[in-house]
């Protein structure tokens, strides 16, 4: 018997291609009636962080670090919308981004920063892309090609000054800088990237800063570049001739322990399935690792580890988790996270109680996206990229 493939419909269940026009609001993911939580995110403020960060870096150029599909804000929609608004240089980490992205601004410039795959080469080329050249072996690939393809595509050159992750050996500078003196030597970056600029008075970054300051001497005319979105805030001599800010484009706070400046992008609201009452010594949950204190009346919300909601959020007898909004008051998120609900403590609500098919506000209000990945024993960036694709989408522009 043969068994046919159910036919979906597509609408409903693929992600769209956001298109953002000034004042539009596009949608994606399953439709809002079904979804089990609904992300929005405000692109405006994406294009509003990137103006302030932008302000703070002048006179140096402002790009833009989308990977990971734009830390999981969705790489088109916010990519137009930072391209619209005077962005010009991106970079990703993956050539399929760079394909995404060039499909989306046709005249952007950028830069793939895990490099050059063995044997791609001519991809680059094909979408007019520039790897980051972390290695003398990346560097003979590509001169290679150049050489065969007579293409003149140019590329950066990633200098490792602490990092211990990706870049050339410092050695390696001088014989590269007097090539650099050559015509068409197909160099249009000189990079390296913080390893501590999110905590201001480690002594790594004045060490790096100085180690890139002494290469970017060797590389007279060719621009440098090594501040992220902390690295920004480091001051003038980090700055060089362009900044890469990443996550403070999407709300997180580039100057950790001082008030963040940044506009919040993301809001997630996550629909009530169920009310329920559970009794004083009732436990609550997968392991039993929260008991009730008192009689307590509990918010099951269609939000889970599989969405991205981090496992380490819910609440035990041991230790507390972290909290949702439900009106306007916290609420502690109790027992575990499981794959796809969690369980919220809502007696203290006041008001008229909430109810099945009710939303609470999981990222957004009071909550950002950094208090999250502190309840959660992570990070802002891992909150964000982690994001997940059974929620309704929203882009507001």
């Amino acid at each position: 018997m043969l068994i046919q493939e159910a036919k979906t419909d597509e609408k409903n269940t693929t992600p769209a291609v956001a298109d953002p026009a000034q004042g539009r609001t596009t949608t994606g993911g399953p439709p809002e009636a079904e979804a089990g939580a609904i992300l929005t995110i405000d692109c405006q403020a994406i294009v509003q962080n990137w103006r302030t960060l932008s302000s703070h870096a002048a006179p140096a150029e402002c790009g833009a670090v989308v990977k990971a599909d734009a830390y999981g804000c969705g790489l088109e929609p916010v990519v137009k919308a930072l391209a619209d608004a005077g962005c010009r240089t991106f970079f990703v980490a993956h050539l399929d981004e760079a394909r995404r992205l060039r499909s989306t601004v046709h005249d952007a410039i950028i830069y793939v920063t895990n490099g050059i795959p063995p044997g791609s080469a001519a991809a680059f080329a094909d979408i007019s892309a520039q790897p980051v050249i972390g290695n003398l072996a990346e560097l003979s690939e590509w001169d290679a090609y150049r050489s065969t393809s007579q293409w003149h595509g140019g590329a950066a050159l990633h200098f490792d000054t602490g990092m211990n992750r990706l870049g050339l050996a410092l050695e390696d500078a001088p014989a590269l800088a007097a090539r650099a003196k050559m015509p068409n030597h197909g160099f249009t970056l000189i990079m390296s990237h913080f390893a501590c600029s999110d905590v201001p008075d480690h002594p790594l970054n004045n060490a790096q800063t100085f180690a890139l300051r002494e290469i970017r001497g060797m590389f007279r005319g060719i621009p440098a570049s090594m501040a992220n979105s902390a690295g920004i805030y480091l001051g003038a001599s980090a700055h060089f001739d362009l900044v890469r800010p990443g996550i403070a484009l999407y709300g997180g706070n580039p100057t950790p322990g001082l008030v963040n400046h940044m506009k919040p992008v993301v809001d997630l609201k996550a629909r009530i399935v169920q009310i329920r009452e559970v009794e004083k010594s009732a436990t609550v949950g997968y392991d039993a690792t929260w008991t009730a204190k008192r009689a307590t009346k509990l918010a099951i919300a269609s939000a889970g580890y599989a969405d991205g909601y981090p496992r380490p959020m819910g609440g035990s007898d041991k230790y507390t988790g972290g909290e949702a909004l439900i009106a306007d008051r916290r609420c502690p998120v109790v027992g575990r996270v499981s794959m796809d609900l969690i369980a919220v403590d809502i007696t203290d609500v006041p008001g008229p109680p909430p109810r099945r098919g009710d939303f609470m506000t999981l990222i957004g209000g009071n909550i950002d996206i950094d208090q999250v990945g502190q309840w959660s024993r992570t990070i802002s960036y891992d909150v964000l990229t982690r994001l997940g694709r059974r929620y309704h989408r929203v882009w507001k522009s």
